[in-house]
C-alpha cells in the first residue's frame, strides 16, 4: 500500500512533461543515423577502390616485366630475320652472277642499248683487261699502238675500280672467270649453300616467331587486365565520391538541426536563469539588499545618524523614561518591606 501510494505521489512516465524538441531531436538522429551508413558505404567504395588499383599496380609490374622479356625476344626475332635476309640477299647476288656467267657462256651479251649488271660488266671488263694485258705482253706493236692499249686498259680499270664498291655489296664469289665451267661450278655450290642457310634461319624464325606470337598475347592479356583493374577502381572512387557529395548535401540539413536545438537551448537556459534572478531578488532581506545600503549610506552622510529597524529618534527618551521607572521598582524590590513604629 506504501508502494502504491509513493508511486502516485511521484507520478506516472506517462504524467511528465513532453521534451518540446523531442520530434527534432529524433530528426537529427534519424539523419547521424543514415549519414554514419553512408559514410560507411563510402568508406567501403575507397577500400575497394584501393584494392583495385593494387591489382592493377600489381598487374602493371608484371606488364613491365613480360615487355622487357618480350623486347629480348623481338631483338633475337629481329637477328635470325637480318640473317636470314642476308642469306636471301648472298643467293640472289650469287644467282644474278650465275646468269651473267651463263650468258657469257652463251654469247648472249646483252642486245645493244640494254643495261647490263653491274656483276656482268665488272666480269666482262676484268675478262678484257687479262685478255689486253696477256695481249700486250706476248705480242709486239707500234709505239702507237701499244699507246693506245694502255689508255684503253687504264680506262677499263679505272671503271672496274668504280663497280668493284656495287659488285663488293652482294659479297659476289671470286672465281676465275678464264674458266667459266668450274666458275659456274662454283657459283653454284655457294648458292646452294646460301639458300640452305637461308632456309634453316626461315625455320628457327618461324620457331621462334611461335613463342614470340605467345608472349605478345600474354602481353595483351596483361594489358586488358591491367585496364579493367583501373577502370573498376575509377568506377569505385566516382561511386564514393557520389556518395560523399550526399554526405555534405545531409550534413547540411544535420548541422542546421543542430544550430535550432543549441539556440533553443540557449533560450531556455536564459529564461531560467532570468526567472531565477528576478525570484532571488524578490526574496532579499534589507540587509541583503543594495538598495538599502544604498539608502543607508545617503542618510548618514545628510542627516549624519542611522535609523535601524524603524527606531526614531524620540524614541530613545521614551525608552529612557521607561527604564528609570522600572528601576525604581527595582530598588524598592531590593530595600524589602517598610515596618512601621
Amino acid at each position: 500500500m506504501v508502494e502504491v501510494v509513493d508511486k502516485f505521489m511521484r507520478g506516472m512516465p506517462k504524467d511528465a512533461e513532453k521534451n518540446p524538441d523531442a520530434d527534432k531531436w529524433s530528426e537529427l538522429r534519424d539523419m547521424e543515423a543514415k549519414v554514419r551508413r553512408l559514410r560507411e558505404t563510402r568508406n567501403n567504395l575507397r577500400d575497394q577502390g584501393k584494392a583495385m588499383a593494387q591489382k592493377r599496380n600489381a598487374v602493371q609490374d608484371q606488364y613491365k616485366e613480360h615487355r622487357e622479356k618480350l623486347d629480348l625476344m623481338k631483338a633475337e626475332l629481329d637477328a635470325i630475320h637480318a640473317e636470314r635476309n642476308a642469306h636471301k640477299a648472298k643467293r640472289d647476288a650469287i644467282n644474278q652472277q650465275l646468269r651473267d656467267l651463263f650468258s657469257q657462256v652463251k654469247g648472249r651479251r646483252g642486245e645493244h642499248g640494254e643495261k647490263k649488271s653491274a656483276t656482268a660488266e665488272y666480269s666482262h671488263l676484268i675478262s678484257q683487261i687479262n685478255n689486253l694485258e696477256e695481249k700486250f705482253q706476248t705480242t709486239s706493236s707500234s709505239t702507237k699502238k701499244e699507246k693506245e692499249t694502255m689508255e684503253q686498259i687504264k680506262r677499263m680499270k679505272r671503271r672496274a675500280d668504280e663497280l668493284e664498291p656495287e659488285v663488293a655489296k652482294f659479297e659476289m664469289v671470286s672465281v676465275d672467270l678464264s674458266n667459266l665451267d668450274e666458275a659456274i661450278a662454283t657459283l653454284k655450290a655457294e648458292s646452294d649453300d646460301a639458300h640452305n642457310l637461308f632456309v634453316d634461319a626461315l625455320k628457327r624464325a618461324d620457331e621462334k616467331w611461335e613463342g614470340y606470337k605467345e608472349a605478345l598475347d600474354h602481353r595483351n592479356f596483361l594489358k586488358a587486365e591491367g585496364d579493367r583493374h583501373h577502370a573498376e577502381s575509377v568506377e569505385f572512387h566516382e561511386k564514393a565520391n557520389g556518395v560523399h557529395e550526399k554526405i555534405e548535401e545531409m550534413m547540411v540539413n544535420v548541422n542546421k538541426a543542430r544550430d535550432e536545438l543549441n539556440m533553443a537551448r540557449q533560450e531556455r537556459e536564459s529564461w531560467i536563469s532570468d526567472h531565477n534572478k528576478a525570484v532571488k531578488a524578490e526574496m532579499k532581506t534589507g540587509a541583503e539588499s543594495d538598495e538599502v545600503a544604498d539608502m543607508l549610506v545617503q542618510s548618514l552622510l545628510s542627516d549624519g545618524e542611522l535609523v535601524f529597524g524603524g527606531v526614531g529618534k524620540d524614541d530613545g527618551a521614551k525608552t529612557q523614561k521607561r527604564s528609570s521607572g522600572s528601576s525604581k521598582k527595582k530598588n524598592m524590590r531590593r530595600m524589602g518591606p517598610i515596618r512601621r513604629r
